[in-house]
């Protein structure tokens, strides 16, 4: 039995504590054994703490055997991406610029959070630096690799909690998405990530890269993900951007499943060129949802792509805490960020003002747009998981053209609305592919729940990668 606890979901496990089948310490020191055995293949973690791991595993085991868990989550091991927050961890975000002989006294709201519902930290999860790119590498950690295929990426910046998830080291994981970075690697690595609705989860320290980053939850199922929301879509004042508390339940109305519901698919959104066997998945994952009920028209948004605009704001913020660094610590910074900063010292006032008015009628547009649809399907990524330490496909020319591969992520971090990536089937190479559900603005239960609908209708959550 311990031998399988570290593949169970979140659900599962709080089932098992509660009828004594096994105990919040066998389920760490599987997920722990599980990372022993693996990390030195996949590079996932940049910061594994077993005491720590340990002592709030025995804390939560106390409390279930006296009835008196903190939550669902008690219990559960949960891995956290390296750019959040954790009082007494470096959070050093992937940098070797940043000093880890300073005071780590703060936890990020959504690590609050699950500290006071019981969940077990496992220890931080790799990113690239700054969280600045769609892949998983950087100077400070080296490479993260892809469970399916070791010479493969995971994507980024949340490739070391999708790494991590698809790997069995933990149920739950953190992750951070300011173009992409959660679902693209849920896309690649076969697991299930949702950005939610901008201001939903608090985030501090506010991300360098402004309103585009969103923090969310990484799974490997999605009732898990909804049961991740319940705990970390709790108010903090420290984040002045944050959503008045709903008091939503993201369980509720979970399988309600899809019959009746308008949705409409965009196999390109008008202008990208998707991998043909990519296309053909995400095609019958849609017929799929089609069949369940879903009333599905193939419609484009209409709007083009807006690469410039988003390369305006991601570029300034970048600039914003990299541009002033003393040279010697520029010289620690990954090569292409460092290109990226100086590109970005181009960038007029003016630029930040005409991308910011573009993003507003992009914005307008889809919120006019989604009046008519309760959701937007496209595939996750036009492509599946490359190479394990480039930074895009074919050409490494490293000038920031990570934008270039993720056409169906980065322009609903603009829009703020909900998206997810849901597994949605493999390539004739056994690498996975997504399916991309984005929401109306604020309507992440709906996301959720399509999503479910899917999960429930087809069995690729239930693949686990050779040798794992």
């Amino acid at each position: 039995m311990s031998k399988e606890l570290h593949w169970m979901s979140a659900t599962r496990l709080a089932k098992g504590f509660k009828k004594s089948e096994f105990s919040p310490v066998d389920v760490a020191r599987s997920c722990l054994a599980q990372i022993r055995t693996h990390e030195p293949k996949l590079n996932a973690m940049s910061l594994v703490d077993e005491t720590m791991t340990h002592a709030m595993a025995q804390a939560s085991h106390k409390r279930w055997k006296k009835g008196e868990p903190l939550s669902l989550i008690d219990g559960v091991p949960v891995l956290i991406k390296d750019l959040l927050l954790v009082k007494g961890w470096p959070t050093l975000r992937g940098s070797k610029t940043v000093d880890r002989n300073q005071p780590w006294d703060n936890d990020a709201p959504s690590v609050a959070r699950l500290r006071e519902a019981g969940a077990v930290f496992v220890g931080l999860t790799t990113t690239p630096e700054f969280g600045w790119k769609g892949v998983t590498d950087s100077p400070l950690t080296g490479i993260t690799r892809n469970p399916w295929n070791t010479e493969m990426t995971p994507g980024g910046s949340s490739g070391g909690s999708a790494a991590g998830l698809a790997a069995g080291y933990a149920p739950l994981a953190l992750g951070t998405d300011g173009g992409g970075s959660i679902r693209i690697p849920a896309g690649f690595t076969g697991t299930f990530g949702h950005k939610p609705s901008f201001g939903r989860v608090p985030a501090w320290p506010l991300s360098p890269f402004g309103t585009v980053a969103h923090v969310g939850p990484m799974t490997r199922r999605v009732k898990d993900a909804a049961l991740l929301m319940n705990v970390i879509a709790q108010p903090d004042n420290r984040d002045w951007f944050s959503l008045p508390y709903d008091g939503a339940d993201y369980l509720k109305g979970l399988g309600k499943g899809v019959k009746g519901l308008k949705i409409a698919y965009s196999p390109a959104l008008g202008y990208v060129d998707v991998n043909p066997e990519i296309a053909a998945l995400v095609r019958k994952a849609v017929e799929t949802l089609a069949d369940l009920g879903a009333h599905v028209e193939e419609v484009d948004p209409g709007f083009k792509d807006p690469a410039e605009c988003f390369r305006v704001l991601w570029f300034s913020g970048a600039r914003s805490i990299l541009g002033q660094l003393p040279p010697e610590k520029k010289a620690l910074l990954d090569p292409p960020l460092a290109d990226v900063v100086e590109q970005a010292a181009s960038i007029t006032v003016q630029d930040v003002f005409d991308a910011n008015r573009a993003r507003g009628a992009l914005g307008t547009q889809m919120r006019l747009f989604m009046e008519k649809y309760d959701a937007l399907l496209t595939p996750s990524l036009p492509i599946a998981a490359f190479g394990a330490g480039l930074l895009q496909p074919a050409d490494p020319d490293n000038r920031g053209k990570w934008v270039n591969w993720t056409p169906f992520t980065y322009p609903f971090n603009l829009t703020q609305q909900p998206a997810a990536s849901v597994p949605c089937g493999f390539t004739a190479a056994g690498l996975p592919a997504g399916l991309h559900v984005i929401g109306r603005m604020f309507d992440d239960r709906t996301v959720l729940r399509i999503s479910e609908a899917f999960e429930e209708a087809t069995d690729f959550h239930k693949a686990v990668p050779a040798g794992f």
